[in-house]
């Protein structure tokens, strides 16, 4: 069987970035290429209509692949040139994952075997359709149990309700309160786990029939741990053991040092840690505190955590420990490195940087030859380039400054705006250490927003202000670009 033959076709400025990333994965994924260099700067500017003119009629060619960026009916380049036409990735270096090629030891990513078990904090303040809309919401985002928050030093009289109605939305539920009274009524309403139990209330868990966290009497010491669980286990009450985690400067590390002896102690028993003393009480953002603490768990053989998201720095922290217990499963089972496989915790900074050095930016000063404005971020600074012009500095404002000073023939308004629009996200990109792309939505993990492009929005616009489907003219509209890296 012959080898197969794809046809790429980019511009002028792609074309370096493109064959750099083309050697190698030929060669792993074992298919012949030609690059279909067409006459335009920037690929992201094509349209079928304006490729079917230029492609060239490779004859060995058994596909050919065009930019992601290239909008609209791929028929008129399969018309002219015989052959099966697709889309690409709208970024370049996503190619190999295009092409199936993933990191190794990943095919079974995704498993995991850590509960996670979400509270609703001071649900009995709460209406029951703000209880529902955030237990969907936590379940959404990976929890598994929706944990029922009461108020300490009183009673609640709605809780069987609640649990009732959170259990006909399909969901698992368990409370959280020492109040005998309060449990009984959230265990008969369908709560499936009580937090939690010691020696002040032990002497009810047999009654309830369900599962119990016990926790010390004095977790400094654990005291009474030992004692409470001896009590349960002769009345044959299911438990975990939670040796609680304190916040930093309260024995922090002290209380981690628990839960390896508790560990040593217990090598069968399930254990739950309490994630929520750590992120909702320490000012850092909670991602990188959840993966850590979620390895912790994996190595220990911890199976359950609580976690809150009640302050705004940890207002994502379900969805954080549903990519953390993946990414730290995949670490332990496989003796890999939690890196190159799952970057949604890379939130604030990227897990790489696509800089095109000052030998890239003078090719690339060289080869615009139209009006356009390319924004780059290279080496500590905002760099602007267009026909005759590259500007570089750090300051949006003094660059907005010396775009004008150049007497732009095509700056009204509306590209104004988009100017101004960019060079904000280039600046944050700047300021973080982020990969800037033109065009695109800065990347933050799993919390990025896409974001429709520029030339999409206004194809989308003037489509509906004609009423009819937009006409590609003969040569492609010249609206603000992307990035090389992005063609």
């Amino acid at each position: 069987m012959s080898r197969e033959h794809i046809q790429f076709i980019t511009g002028r400025l792609a074309e370096f970035s493109l064959r750099k990333i083309l050697d190698p994965l030929a060669a792993q994924v074992g298919f012949d290429y030609s690059v279909d260099v067409l006459h335009i700067t920037v690929a992201a500017l094509m349209s079928p209509e304006w490729i079917a003119k230029r492609v060239a009629k490779i004859a060995e060619a058994t596909r050919v692949i065009v930019p992601g960026y290239c909008a609209g009916e791929l028929e008129p380049i399969t018309r002219a040139c015989g052959k099966p036409v697709e889309r690409g990735p709208k970024d370049l270096r996503d190619l190999p994952a295009f092409f199936g090629c993933k990191p190794a030891a990943t095919e079974d990513y995704g498993k995991h075997d850590i509960e996670i078990v979400a509270e609703i904090n001071h649900a009995p303040r709460q209406s029951r359709e703000e209880i529902l809309r955030q237990a969907r919401a936590m379940a959404a985002d990976g929890a598994d149990v929706i944990d029922v928050g009461c108020d300490p030093g009183t009673t609640w009289s709605g809780v069987a309700e609640v649990v009732r109605m959170l259990r006909s939305d399909g969901l698992r539920v368990s409370i959280d309160s020492m109040n005998p009274v309060e449990i009984a009524a959230a265990v008969a309403g369908g709560a499936e786990l009580v937090l939690s139990v010691n020696s002040q209330n032990r002497e009810f868990a047999a009654d309830w029939g369900c599962e119990v966290i016990v926790v010390p009497d004095a977790p400094k010491t654990l005291a009474g741990l030992d004692d409470t669980i001896d009590y349960l286990a002769a009345r044959g009450v299911p438990l975990r053991i939670d040796p609680i985690l304190e916040p930093i400067g309260f024995g922090f590390a002290e209380s981690l040092g628990r839960y390896l002896d508790v560990r040593g102690r217990y090598p069968d028993a399930e254990i739950l840690m309490g994630i929520g003393n750590l992120t909702e009480l320490t000012a850092a953002d909670s991602g990188p505190i959840n993966l850590l603490l979620l390895g912790i768990c994996q190595e220990l053989g911890i199976r359950s955590v609580l976690t809150t998201q009640v302050i705004n720095w940890a207002r994502s922290s379900v969805r954080e420990c549903a990519a953390a217990r993946e990414l730290t499963r995949y670490a332990v089972a496989t003796k890999n490195l939690p890196k190159r496989v799952d970057d949604r915790l890379v939130m604030l900074r990227d897990p790489r940087l696509f800089e095109y050095g000052e030998e890239g930016l003078e090719r690339l000063r060289r080869e615009i030859r139209d009006d356009n404005y390319r924004i780059l971020v290279e080496n500590g600074e905002l760099h602007v380039l267009a026909a005759g012009m590259h500007l570089r500095g750090r300051d949006p404002f003094e660059l907005f400054d010396d775009i004008h000073a150049h007497k732009p023939k095509n700056l009204d308004a509306g590209h104004a705006f988009y100017l101004g629009f960019e060079m904000a996200k280039a600046l944050t990109a700047l300021t973080l250490g982020k990969d800037y792309r033109q065009d695109q939505a800065l990347r933050w993990g799993m919390l990025t927003q896409e974001e429709e492009s520029h030339r999409e929005r206004k194809r989308r616009r003037e489509t509906a202000a004609k009423g009819e489907v937009a006409k590609d003219e003969n040569r492609p509209t010249i609206l603000p670009t992307a990035n090389e890296g992005d063609e």
